[in-house]
């Protein structure tokens, strides 16, 4: 009789469920990858940012797992080689994670908070595009964090267009672009100033240069101008006056 095989060897963990997702939710998503890389590399801090990878969180229970639709894991760097899964009992963890509610918004409040305390994450804000004044129990924003002495418990229920995330060290702050809701990172103390996109840096950067050709084109202009006046006063019988 054959030996028993390790349990590593036995379990499959997928790497995907084959279930799509609403639009908003993956374009939420995507747009705000970008934008905590760039932060989190601004504060030389080494980080993967990526999403929608399953978290295994309980070693031979494949079905125990969740898939952040935005997550940051700290000491990987974004050269490393990339992930199809993560399994928590190899030292991962998620620093922040994001979740976006999705239609069936009761799986998302009523299992998210557990599932992430399982995963061992530190922080953790869910957005509820489809919350409005008056429901029940759907908010705008919920925020998780590892309290001492409390362990895994909601800081923040609430509207607004902001919140704090102390384990980042920025905001994430809900704007409307094109008539849809997006997520974008807020510097300072309040959450002011927006953090730009690759694109409007690179509007700003297309903009100063035009600025500069314009101020290079005006004073070539210019000098051409006083090199004409001043041969015309030159030449004989010129206007010397």
């Amino acid at each position: 009789m054959d030996a028993a095989k390790p349990l590593a060897a036995t379990v499959i963990y997928p790497e995907t469920d084959d279930m799509g997702e609403h639009e908003t939710q993956f374009n939420i998503a995507t747009f705000l990858v970008p934008l905590l890389a760039a932060f989190l590399a601004l504060r030389e801090r080494v980080a993967r940012v990526a999403g929608n990878q399953f978290w295994y969180f309980v070693e031979g229970k494949p079905t125990r797992c969740r898939a952040p639709d935005v997550y940051v894991v700290d000491g990987v760097a974004r050269a490393d080689p990339e992930r199809a899964t993560w399994f928590t009992w190899e030292g991962y963890k998620p620093a922040f994670a994001l979740e976006v509610v999705s239609a069936k918004w009761k799986k998302d409040y009523d299992d998210a908070p557990g599932d992430y305390d399982a995963m061992r994450a530190k922080e953790v804000v869910v957005f509820d595009p489809g919350a409005h004044p008056g429901h029940p129990r759907r908010v705008r924003w919920q925020v998780f964090r590892r309290v001492r002495g409390r362990g895994f418990v909601r800081v923040f229920a609430g509207d607004g267009d902001r919140v704090e995330s102390r384990e980042l060290g920025c905001w994430i702050r809900l704007v409307t672009m094109d008539g849809h809701p997006r997520l974008r990172v807020g510097m300072g103390p309040h959450g002011d100033e927006l953090l730009p996109t690759a694109e409007e840096v690179a509007a700003t950067e297309r903009a100063a240069k035009e600025a500069e050709r314009a101020r290079a084109d005006a004073a070539e202009a210019e000098v051409a101008r006083l090199r004409a006046e001043l041969a015309r006063l030159r030449r004989p019988g010129g206007d010397r006056g």
